[in-house]
């Protein structure tokens, strides 16, 4: 049921950072965005930063900085874990935070993203991209592993493509296709 709660507020989490990013940054949704409303008693929800667990702190940083250029903003030991904000080459709106150490389970590792839609609770985090191909691209060129093919999804005006880090923790890149 914790696993639940906590799958559940990072999604929202996540949802209110793309929200908030797209209207403060003029960044291109593809939907006609509805209004915000900021008279509701929770307005001041602003999505910051998704929880990545990780076995191995050092390696998670590396391949993160190396693969991904993330910068770290901030780093700390928590209990028997050590912990880092990450942010994106070019913005420090949205973050990731790497959780290290401690004891795991296993991680699942999916070559095709249809069965990764199996699993119950949190799936992947999607990053906006001008050029979904030449991201992909480049994510080739740094080693990285690329789940399925680039698609483009019509019910949402996007191409997708989706990668993972080492661990399996699955990235979207999402590219607003205008028809």
């Amino acid at each position: 049921m914790k696993r639940a709660i906590k799958n559940t507020l990072m999604v929202i989490g996540l949802f209110a950072a793309t929200a908030v990013n797209a209207q403060t940054h003029n960044h291109e949704t593809g939907f006609d965005m509805p209004a915000l409303n900021p008279k509701s008693p929770l307005a001041e929800l602003v999505g910051n930063h998704v929880g990545i667990r990780v076995p191995d702190y050092d390696a998670a940083i590396k391949w993160y900085t190396e693969k991904l250029d993330f910068r770290v903003i901030h780093e700390w030991p928590y209990a028997d874990e050590k912990l880092a904000y990450l942010a994106p080459p070019n913005t420090n709106d949205f973050w990731v935070e790497i959780l290290a150490g401690g004891k795991l389970s296993k991680p699942v590792i999916y070559s095709d993203l249809g069965k990764s839609l199996e699993e119950a609770g949190f799936h992947h985090i999607c990053m906006d991209v001008s050029n979904v191909d030449q991201i992909v691209a480049e994510l080739k060129k740094r080693g990285v592993t690329i789940v399925g093919e680039t698609f483009y999804l019509e019910a949402i005006g996007r191409k997708l493509a989706f990668f993972q880090d080492p661990w399996g923790n699955m990235i979207e890149l999402s590219e607003v296709v205008k028809k």
